[in-house]
């Protein structure tokens, strides 16, 4: 019986002093700014780790090059090296609506280190106050350390200026990724690696 209750007692304080650390993450949680209306029924809201299990064969004919696969329902982007001797799994943020989502195959077709921030012609039409440009080592540059470019004009693959963005429709149509998960993605893929959104 007290073998039991000691148990219990422990499991007790174990649960209040896991709460106690959990705390201040529950409270920046709460305060986090809101960069989408979760409308998506498909999709859980803030889905950061309820990934989608997908096998490279059900989108792509071969792994030349490699191949990468960006889920926006699940808000994950894939990756499979060649020789498929490298499988990688990331949590990453997706365009904020649909009018700003391109899906069907694209592939890498420039590789960029610390880029350079332009907004595109339509962001600044929405957004003036938009700077014309940030440069690379800029912290607060929206395409973080790395950023790989597709083959639709304006749509990239690349890390973030803030990490709350991750797991959320909070883009104006690429995939960001946490600067470090970006980084290691960089230098797996060429030129030419496959990739597809659906």
């Amino acid at each position: 019986m007290t073998d039991k209750l000691s148990r219990r007692a422990l499991l007790g304080s174990g649960a209040v002093a896991l709460g106690a650390v959990a705390a201040p993450a529950v409270l920046r949680a709460q305060t986090l700014p809101e960069y989408e209306g979760e409308q998506n029924i498909r999709t859980a809201p803030r889905n950061v780790m309820g990934f989608r299990n997908h096998h490279w064969k059900d989108h792509f004919k071969s792994l030349r090059k490699g191949a990468i696969l960006c889920d926006t329902y699940s808000r994950a982007l894939h990756y499979w090296s060649e020789d498929e001797s490298v499988y990688l799994v990331h949590p990453c943020s997706v365009p904020m609506s649909e009018e700003f989502t391109r899906r069907g195959y694209s592939e890498i077709t420039l590789k960029r280190f610390e880029p350079t921030w332009i907004p595109t012609p339509s962001m600044r039409e929405r957004d003036p106050s938009l700077p014309v440009r940030v440069e690379g080592a800029d912290p607060r540059n929206p395409l973080g350390s790395r950023a790989m470019n597709l083959s639709w004009q304006y749509y990239r693959i690349h890390g973030i200026d803030n990490p709350a963005k991750i797991g959320r429709r909070a883009s104006n149509g690429c995939f960001g990724m946490l600067n470090p998960h970006a980084e290691n993605l960089y230098e797996l893929v060429q030129v030419g690696t496959q990739v597809r959104v659906v």
